[in-house]
């Protein structure tokens, strides 16, 4: 309370003072995690409670809530205080992560209070990812659960280095200290396990404020720091990034006139002088640093941390997601990396399938393949997989689309850590820690050739493109492809036809039916109708093709405009009228799985080149609809 005194003096006698006392105070990012109701939230309005840093408002809401609940005195509810969703006050859980600043005498912090339902592993691994600490929490009756491991994993593995395990609700186990030390201990052995050689552990109670801010009385056989006195001096190297190579990812480049020409970003490592030399990545170009611009103007040195404009002495290319860094210290560049994937969407990953992957400010497409192994976070086992479900971790390689500049996660979080949206629903659906590049993704270089694709087209006098059949099995596509060949080849026009029945006699024999299958049948299909495409041909396809993010992958393989999506529409119950090869039968009597428009899903195309309705239209009649709109 003293000091809190000597604050309040301090305030009504110089706010300058205090306000320049306050600016200079080093700042601790910490997250609160653990499994459900083992006291996140009590936690952290206790720590704004004692700390009595807390706003006036804040301490109102607090007072109001705890009378609408009727609690009285020390007793408050003090979730109330840190859950700000209104949907989980109705539920009684966090459901997102919630920040909140406060301060004391000797640092500032920032702590996420993230939630412990399993199926919200995601929002846990947002809020770590920024963390400098973590505190998970332990309920005192239920001792290390599986969420615990899983969080404390998931922390260690995010670079966390500094762990709190803050054994909770001890006024619920009458502080007992046998309690406590079986739960350090039973945690000590899963934590060395994993890796963690430190930790610190503090017998708390979240509701009474044992242990948080002063020491219990009911627990005196405890001599250890309280949680707050802990997060007060707890270690941080906060100079350790400036002492790494500079490493500025560009965010946008600055043009407001002719005159002026900057690369924006914020510093994740090193520092910068004007005149030193640099190199943009995955260029290679080099050049050195003119000026240094702000808000607030030049500057002669620039430190991780900061945001600034370089201003280069040379005009070389660079653009948004490109890394400037030092000339003699770059970062790698490749396309193909392992990396450990922590799945988090409901809807299981498909290897194979290409997903946006965004690193530091640039975003490329990508594919994962099938996982080398998934970790048990109960046992630390590596158990095969075939892919990932929600909340799976587990290791694979990542394939881009082109070369892009990184660094291993556990040299640097910006250029190390990624994640991954769904191309069409645009959801995170995962995260990604990079451990190395692979060898072959270096050592393997495209070889330039002297004919290019337009002279093999020039050749055949033709325009190449990929016509791409998609439609229920019996919809008519075999039909309708071989109809449109024959008439193409009557114009002498340069063809091949790729038939899904066809390749897999061959080329996808290995191939079953599952979604994974699926769409490695479809990627295998593109790069093979890329090259036929770049040798001039006019290339028709007729595959169900049943997912839109696949037949999005192989137009992006294409040129501009060769890629045209033909949608064979015909309604499920006029394919199964036909079926021809006897497979929705076989399907509805349980012997065919994965079978399209039964228990697999087909995916529509939404915009369509080209729509046929074969309920309206005889093969023949598509064929010609298809000729005169594509072929002059």
């Amino acid at each position: 309370m003293d000091d809190i005194y000597k604050t309040d003096a301090l305030i009504a006698e110089n706010i300058d003072a205090y306000l320049e006392t306050h600016q200079h105070k080093t700042m601790l990012r910490f997250i609160t995690c653990g499994s459900v109701d083992d006291g996140k939230s009590t936690l952290i309005g206790r720590l704004l409670y004692d700390s009595k840093m807390i706003f006036e408002d804040q301490l109102a809401t607090l007072e109001a809530d705890s009378k609408r609940v009727g609690t009285q005195g020390e007793n408050i509810d003090f979730a109330l205080l840190v859950d700000g969703l209104a949907a989980e006050r109705e539920q009684g859980i966090t459901i997102d992560v919630a920040y909140r600043f406060f301060a004391t005498e000797k640092r500032k912090f920032i702590v996420a209070d993230t939630p412990g339902h399993e199926q919200y592993t995601r929002n846990m691994v947002t809020g770590a990812s920024t963390a400098d600490l973590a505190v998970i929490l332990v309920d005192a009756r239920k001792g290390v659960l599986t969420q615990t491991r899983r969080h404390s994993y998931l922390a260690h593995l995010l670079g966390i280095r500094h762990i709190v395990l803050a054994v909770n609700k001890m006024d619920l186990v009458g502080y007992d200290r046998e309690v406590f030390d079986r739960i350090v201990a039973d945690y000590r052995a899963f934590a060395e396990s994993i890796g963690i050689i430190e930790f610190t552990a503090v017998p708390i109670s979240g509701l009474g404020g044992d242990n948080i801010a002063s020491p219990s009385v009911a627990m005196g056989w405890y001599d250890g720091p309280t949680l707050l006195s802990h997060l007060e001096t707890v270690e941080l190297d906060q100079s350790a990034d400036q002492r790494k190579p500079f490493r500025l990812p560009v965010q946008w480049v600055n043009r407001p006139n002719l005159d002026f020409r900057g690369f924006a970003g914020t510093i994740v490592s090193g520092q910068v002088h004007p005149g030193d030399e640099v190199r943009v990545l995955p260029s290679g170009k080099t050049s050195s640093v003119a000026r240094i611009v702000t808000l607030d103007g030049e500057l002669e040195r620039a430190v991780a941390g900061q945001a600034v404009t370089l201003c280069l002495a040379d005009e070389i290319d660079c653009s948004r997601g490109q890394v400037i860094t030092a000339a003699n210290s770059p970062v790698e560049v490749a396309d193909q990396f392992e990396a450990t994937v922590i799945w988090m969407d409901e809807d299981e990953m498909v290897p194979g399938r290409a997903y946006w992957l965004k690193i530091g400010p640039q975003t490329v497409s990508a594919t994962v393949a099938q996982p080398k192994y998934q970790v048990n976070v109960n046992t630390m086992e590596h158990l095969a997989a075939k892919t990932l479900d929600l909340n799976a971790i587990g290791v694979a390689v990542v394939t881009t689309d082109r070369d892009i500049p990184f660094a291993p996660y556990e040299d640097s979080r910006d250029l190390g850590g990624f994640i991954l949206i769904d191309k069409l629903t645009n959801r995170t659906v995962g995260a990604g820690l990079i451990h190395f590049a692979l060898r072959r993704a270096s050592n393997i270089h495209w070889q330039a050739t002297d004919i290019s694709r337009d002279h093999h087209a020039n050749l055949k006098n033709q325009q190449p493109m990929v016509l791409w059949m998609t439609g229920l099995s019996g919809s008519g596509k075999s039909t309708i492809a071989n109809l449109v060949e024959k008439k193409l080849a009557r114009m002498n026009r340069h063809t091949f036809l790729l038939d899904g029945d066809n390749v897999r006699h061959g080329l996808n024999k290995d191939l079953g039916f599952t979604d994974a299958d699926r769409v490695e049948n479809i990627r295998r299909v593109g790069e093979v109708a890329k090259l036929m495409s770049d040798a001039g041909l006019i290339v028709i396809t007729a595959f169900i093709s049943p997912f839109r993010s696949e037949r999005e992958m192989v137009r992006g393989m294409m040129q501009p405009g060769e890629f045209v999506e033909i949608f064979i529409d015909t309604p499920l119950e006029e394919a199964e009228k036909r079926d021809v090869k006897g497979l929705y039968a076989k399907a509805r009597a349980g012997a065919l799985k994965n079978f399209t428009g039964i228990d697999s899903p087909y995916e529509p195309p939404e915009a369509p080149q080209i729509r046929i309705d074969t309920t309206r239209m005889s093969p023949e009649e598509a064929a010609d609809l298809i000729i005169a709109k594509l072929i002059p």
